[in-house]
């Protein structure tokens, strides 16, 4: 009976790993099991909103979480400061440069998303120049040149779709982009009792920060939302889901009836939600 429960076990695993090819590309295997909505659960009262399969949403709340990994590393492989901020580690690479922060974490997981459905003619950001950069002008071999606050184009290379490319880009972009030019492109929420799974909390500035909503829940009864968010932060360092201190009950959701949105480490107004278009 044992060995039978075994081999059900590992095929039921089996069906939640996935080549490269599929949703997280930076991995080489996925399972799902060890997934946000696996690993964390919602609090009693509420259940997940409903989301397409295909959708940026339901690909951010299935994200992979490093189950043996509780300390958020730098880019450099020293351990951050601040140890009391993350609730959990998503499973995905930071970059050996000091370039995916805060806004960067945001622009890599939009990225990726895109990347992994093959929507490169969407697939674009903009510099805090306000110059806009196409991945798909990128894959087709043009290469980006910055001289003082003038950007253009040059034809460099042969036409390359590869994930390594694409890597390549997003680097190019966490250099020249930031939290100000990443809120020009975002559309303001009105009301954050409209809050969505991939919407985004985001102070433009130098120094400014970002958070992604990378999951929502609601109650039952009452229809109340709650949500996950997710951050990285200066330096470059692991993408975390953050803890709550306000609200150690439901920790880490948030709920939306606070005068503002404390995080452990910024402090947000609710007019600071917005969402890609």
């Amino acid at each position: 009976m044992r060995i039978i429960k075994n081999i059900i076990l590992f095929f039921i695993i089996s069906l939640c790993c996935f080549s490269q090819d599929c949703n997280y590309c930076w991995k080489k295997e996925y399972n799902k099991l060890f997934s946000v909505t696996n690993l964390i659960k919602v609090p009693i009262g509420y259940e997940r909103v409903k989301v397409d399969s295909s959708s940026f949403q339901y690909w951010l709340r299935n994200l992979p979480i490093k189950i043996h990994q509780k300390f958020v590393y730098l880019y450099n492989g020293e351990k951050k400061f601040n140890q009391n901020a993350q609730y959990a580690i998503i499973d995905i690479d930071v970059g050996e440069k000091n370039l995916q922060q805060c806004a960067d974490a945001v622009i890599r997981l939009r990225a990726e998303y895109l990347f992994s459905q093959k929507k490169f003619e969407v697939l674009h950001f903009n510099f805090t120049s306000g110059d806009r950069i196409d991945y798909k002008k990128w894959a087709d071999g043009y290469r980006v040149n910055v001289n003082k606050n003038k950007v253009s184009w040059q034809k460099k290379t042969n036409k390359n779709y590869s994930y390594k490319a694409f890597r390549s880009y997003l680097d190019i972009i966490f250099t020249y982009a930031g939290s100000y030019s990443l809120k020009q492109e975002l559309k303001k929420v009105s009301d954050k009792n409209n809050i969505q799974i991939g919407d985004v909390f985001i102070v433009g500035g130098f120094p400014g920060h970002a958070v992604i909503v990378i999951d929502v829940a609601y109650k039952k009864n009452t229809r109340e939302k709650i949500f996950l968010i997710a951050q990285s932060y200066m330096p470059a360092q692991d993408i975390h889901i953050l803890k709550n201190w306000e609200d150690n009950v439901i920790s880490p959701w948030y709920k939306l009836d606070t005068k503002e949105l404390y995080t452990p480490e910024w402090t947000f107004s609710w007019n600071d939600l917005y969402r890609f278009e």
